[in-house]
């Protein structure tokens, strides 16, 4: 019989979008205010990987993400997902987002992102919220699973998600010799 530990805590990353760059950055303000100091902020980049959102939000889209110092436990993933869907409620035009917010985690094993809709490959937390399970570390670095979002599948952004599980490991190394 397998006895139940609880998990690790996790790196939380996020991922933000929109066509207006100056909202990108006063939403990471919001973000830094509600979730504390970051470890890594990505170059400004173009979301370009799918014309997906372009009818709602418009386009070009200008893309961040974030990871954050603090390590989370994993579980808070769900109330997470739920305050980010409120700050982008918070700046809804006529019923339509004007910033997209994607908030997940790290762990030494994956990388997961939070969802509200579900699909097969998706494991339902609870309030509504899915984990997708995006990215799986394997060999030395993590690997792309057959419905990875082309964006999180791009070598250079793996490259930057292997950095971030490093600072990860770094972390947990360094509350393991403290303890």
């Amino acid at each position: 019989m397998s006895q139940p530990e609880l998990s690790e805590n996790v790196k939380l990353i996020m991922s933000l979008f929109s066509p207006e760059k100056a909202l990108v950055e006063s939403v990471m303000e919001a973000l830094f205010q509600q979730f504390g100091e970051t470890d890594w902020i990505s170059p400004e980049m173009f979301f370009d990987r799918t014309r997906y959102y372009e009818k709602e939000m418009g386009w070009p889209l200008h893309r961040r993400f974030l990871s954050f110092k603090k390590l989370i436990p994993p579980e808070m993933l769900v109330d997470i997902k739920l305050k980010t869907n409120d700050l982008e409620a918070s700046y809804l035009e006529k019923q339509k987002r004007r910033i997209n917010i994607d908030p997940g985690y790290i762990s030494l094993e994956r990388l997961v992102l939070a969802t509200g809709k579900n699909y097969i490959h998706r494991i339902y937390l609870g309030k509504g919220i899915y984990a997708d399970l995006t990215l799986v570390f394997k060999r030395g670095g993590f690997v792309p699973l057959d419905w990875t979002y082309p964006d999180y599948a791009d070598a250079n952004m793996i490259d930057d998600f292997n950095a971030i599980r490093s600072r990860y490991l770094d972390q947990l190394r360094k509350e393991k010799s403290i303890d």
